[in-house]
């Protein structure tokens, strides 16, 4: 029987599993968004969004009760840069949310093992994914160059003109 058992234990010792959560979390609360197993997605929202809702009310607080959820967040995450994240971006971000800071999207299953992969993000950063993403697409051009536009094609064709021009006259003039 499994009466009162609500851990997901993912196959591994307290303090493995305590250690993979909190670095996962840093992770998260850092980068916005993670590509994880399904099983540990949906183990770290149960482990995130209790510490984001922390974050959330010190906002609120008095300047002790927000020292005491700061201190309280850190002895989970143990990582500075995290914490500040959180308390500054994430907890202004979701200040008016009421809960579900995050998002499992899944994605298929991983080649090697065949385990379910999932992406987890924070809800209110999505926006900020889908503007990077389109600047920050590449035009790609294979090795042989692809075709180029009228302008560009007149271009180099009028460059190398001038350039072959000015190689016959450098050699007119050496010989």
């Amino acid at each position: 029987m499994r009466h009162g058992d609500k851990v997901k234990n993912l196959n591994r010792t307290a303090s493995h599993r305590e250690a993979m959560l909190a670095n996962m979390a840093s992770s998260l609360i850092l980068e916005k968004r993670i590509t994880t197993t399904l099983a540990k997605a949906k183990a770290l929202r149960v482990y995130v969004e209790p510490l984001i809702t922390r974050a959330k009310e010190s906002n609120n607080t008095t300047t002790l009760q927000a020292m005491h959820n700061r201190r309280t967040v850190f002895a989970y995450l143990q990582n500075k840069e995290a914490i500040k994240e959180l308390f500054s971006e994430v907890s202004a971000k979701v200040g008016n949310r009421n809960g579900g800071y995050t998002r499992i999207i899944k994605l298929g299953t991983r080649l090697g093992d065949g385990a379910e992969t999932a992406i987890i993000e924070l809800v209110d950063f999505n926006e900020t994914f889908q503007k990077e993403a389109k600047t920050d697409k590449k035009s790609r051009r294979s090795r042989r160059g692809g075709k180029k536009t009228k302008t560009e094609a007149t271009e180099t064709l009028s460059q190398n003109t001038e350039n072959t021009a000015t190689n016959e006259e450098n050699n007119t003039t050496q010989a």
